[in-house]
């Protein structure tokens, strides 16, 4: 089973402050990038795998989807995204990612910054590759293992102010333990090689993969992006099953 840190009361208020709550995909500062990983949505039955508020479930409903469905292991989150959607052709339903199964076909599985919780990675790819139509995409951000690898998720400065990003423990893969809006949330280090071999192992090609980080022109607009340009908080990736 899944960590259900989103129903923490405490988390989940401190998560509703953040720009990508606030805000939805605008507040996202990748988004434009993961954006640019999508195939058209139009007609698309589409699955958003950690939907949290909904947002990415309404872009491709105001994009033309068919069908969405949203997974969540929040209740609060998904209470959250039926009070924020409108119209037809949305569902969002409980689900832990661990265990998941799926019993209708997709044509994109999508997911922002929610894999990297998950212990069992293998299962789930596995699961979403035979529920994807020939062809079809899986596009997700996840926290990178630079990242996510040392102990102490922060950063080090020495005595003339120079910040270093910690990569100890990077091959040693397994439970991480941060302390985020609430104590104790666990998260998931592994390799990039890890991820890799895992999709390829399920059969997925391998489309594109972006170790993001700002622009220029973003960090003049937001200086507090700063920092990110000088480790990869996070990767894009986009992959598909065969024809």
């Amino acid at each position: 089973m899944s960590q259900n840190i989103y129903d923490n009361p405490t988390f989940f208020a401190g998560y509703a402050t953040l720009p990508r709550s606030v805000k939805g995909l605008d507040g996202a500062p990748e988004w434009p990038a993961l954006r640019a990983l999508l195939p058209d949505l139009h007609d698309k039955r589409i699955l958003d795998l950690g939907c949290g508020y909904g947002w990415f479930c309404r872009y491709a409903q105001q994009q033309g989807a068919r069908e969405v469905l949203g997974l969540d292991v929040s209740e609060k989150m998904l209470a959250q995204a039926a009070t924020m959607t409108q119209g037809t052709g949305i569902r969002y339903q409980r689900a832990d990612l661990e265990s998941l199964q799926l019993n209708e076909s997709y044509d994109l599985a999508y997911s922002s910054l929610a894999l990297h919780y998950l212990s069992n990675i293998d299962a789930l790819f596995a699961t979403v590759f035979e529920a994807l139509t020939p062809g079809g995409a899986l596009v997700f951000s996840c926290e990178h293992p630079i990242y996510t690898a040392p102990t102490q998720q922060q950063w080090i400065v020495d005595e003339q102010q120079q910040r270093s990003w910690p990569v100890n423990h990077y091959q040693q893969e397994g439970e991480r333990i941060s302390n985020w809006f609430a104590d104790g949330v666990k998260k998931q280090h592994r390799k990039l090689a890890t991820w890799i071999n895992a999709l390829i192992g399920a059969g997925f090609e391998i489309v594109h993969l972006d170790e993001w980080g700002p622009s220029e022109e973003m960090v003049a607009l937001n200086p507090a992006l700063a920092e990110e340009r000088d480790r990869p908080m996070m990767f894009l990736l986009a992959a598909r099953k065969p024809l």
